[in-house]
């Protein structure tokens, strides 16, 4: 069994729904246990078209699932709640990013471990910081509490729900 890191992210239709479905339909795979949800983070598009503000989180899960089968069952949710991936950065119903996955560190055409830009993006680390600030990212071995702190303040990532939003069974 590993640990796993997830982001979650949604800014179309009813976000904080779409964030409680893929955590939902994570946990009916049967092949992992979610162990903690992130408080819900509100934060502007970074990149792409103009769009309307998304809601960001983080879990965490415990699987036996390798980290490219965790993947596809991620983007087999996304495509399965509507997501359709028409351009780079471009709003989305649900986006699912595996961050972490234990120690391990990769780079294949379909995955890169850890994600490749978390440690630039603020409503990544927020989130993540939230349910594990002494997680050691792999190549930086660096706490993520403490990439966060040397990030410049960005006031744009605003609490929206306060951990608990989300009932871990």
């Amino acid at each position: 069994m590993s640990t796993a890191f997830i982001a979650l992210g949604s800014n179309l239709g009813d976000r904080t729904k779409n964030l409680r479905t893929a955590l939902a339909v994570l946990t009916q795979t049967g092949d992992l246990m979610l162990e903690a949800v992130s408080a819900v983070f509100e934060t502007a598009p970074v990149g792409g078209p103009e769009q309307g503000p998304y809601l960001n989180a983080c879990a965490a899960i415990v699987t036996e699932l390798s980290p490219t089968l965790l993947l596809l069952e991620m983007l087999d949710i996304e495509k399965k709640m509507g997501r359709v991936r028409a351009g780079r950065w471009g709003p989305r119903t649900i986006d699912l990013d595996l961050l972490l996955y234990g120690r391990i560190m990769m780079n294949t055409p379909l995955l890169e471990l850890p994600h490749p830009r978390m440690r630039e993006r603020d409503f990544v680390l927020t989130p993540l910081a939230d349910i594990a600030p002494g997680q050691i990212v792999p190549g930086l071995n660096q706490p993520v509490s403490s990439i966060l702190a040397k990030r410049p303040e960005n006031k744009e990532v605003k609490l929206y729900l306060r951990q608990g939003w989300y009932e871990i069974n």
